[in-house]
């Protein structure tokens, strides 16, 4: 009896109990050349169905996984773009689409978070370890960091953040406008008397609704306004209330917060430690859209920001620059959407 030829170890599946199989033993096992198993994982690349066919079969049959460091070398990048975030109570929703956009273009996440905009200088530290490809920022730098980033040739896409004395590229919803909406809301709806709750003093965001919302009422003949300041918590927003009512000692007519977690602190503070009706002694007003602002215990009147437009835009920016980093800065603004709630009195 004829012995049986040996197999080849290279050849055999087996042989992945131990070590790993490469992309010379797909093609081989599939009987293609490894440049054709190459193409089978590069996005856009141009493979029959048959072929990809006959490479994914082997690849499934050798437990194969496509080295993302060995391909991050051949083509100079990490495949990894950061994205920093502070205030975490409305980016949740903005991570999610964020993410989901990178993930269908097959480019991978990492995560950077502040408690405060001033905090960004060490994150930014840190990202030069990763190697980053872009960086999708939705926090304040100064111009020398911004700087940085350009000596390193990262693009970088600022997410509702502008910038108006720098080129940089970006995606913001249109602060300004939102409160202008807010307002002439309130005033066509008689309300006459106004606290206006800021958040943390190094937000640009902050500042830029809150002197929105106070411009806005000066132009219409508003001068009974009083001001106070939050964190963006829930817990700021019950506290503000309490200083808004120490000031003026009485409860003003409504309550313009420069966010939505802010305002639900407000409510819920009017509502069970003053025992007060909302909307009917006093409107609460916020700013974003999050999804509990809707809820039926709050209802809340806020702008609703168009997060899906803006994560969209701002994912498309960042790879554009980073397949092209000849291309110029580009600054792109989104209309938040008046949600009318029924914390507001008619």
């Amino acid at each position: 009896m004829a012995a049986r030829p040996e197999k080849n170890p290279s050849s055999d599946s087996s042989h992945t109990g131990r070590r790993q199989a490469t992309s010379y033993d797909v093609a081989r096992h599939a009987g293609v050349s490894q440049s054709a198993v190459s193409r089978c994982f590069k996005d856009g690349a141009s493979v029959s169905k048959k072929m990809r066919d006959r490479v994914m079969k082997s690849v499934k049959e050798l437990g194969y996984q496509p080295n993302a460091i060995a391909r991050g070398l051949i083509t100079r990048r990490s495949n990894m773009v950061g994205v920093i975030v502070s205030n975490l109570n409305f980016y949740p929703e903005v991570l999610s689409e964020l993410s989901a956009r990178f993930t269908d273009r097959g480019v991978h996440v990492l995560l950077f978070t502040i408690d405060h905009e001033s905090d960004v200088g060490r994150i930014i530290d840190q990202l030069w370890q990763y190697q980053v490809d872009g960086v999708v920022v939705a926090a304040h730098l100064e111009q020398d960091q911004v700087a940085l980033f350009e000596e390193r040739n990262v693009p970088v896409v600022f997410y509702n953040r502008s910038y108006q004395d720098v080129p940089v590229s970006s995606v913001c919803c249109d602060q300004v406008e939102g409160e202008r909406k807010l307002v002439n809301l309130l005033v066509e709806g008689q309300h006459h008397s106004f606290a206006v709750i800021g958040g943390p003093k190094d937000s640009v965001v902050s500042m830029q609704r809150t002197q929105g919302a106070i411009d806005r009422l000066h132009s219409l003949g508003i001068s009974d306004i009083v001001q106070a300041d939050g964190d963006y918590t829930y817990q700021s927003g019950r506290v503000a209330l309490q200083e808004v009512v120490k000031q003026r000692g009485t409860v003003p007519d409504a309550i313009i917060c420069a966010n939505d977690i802010m305002a639900i602190g407000c409510m819920d503070e009017a509502r069970y430690h003053l025992n007060l009706d909302v909307p009917g002694d006093v409107s609460v007003v916020g700013f974003d859209g999050v999804r509990s602002a809707s809820w039926s215990s709050y209802d809340l009147t806020t702008i609703q920001q168009p997060v899906e437009s803006m994560a969209e835009a701002a994912v498309s920016m960042l790879l554009d620059r980073v397949d092209n980093e000849q291309l110029p800065p580009e600054k792109r603004s989104f209309s938040g959407v008046l949600r009318r709630g029924s914390s507001v009195r008619e």
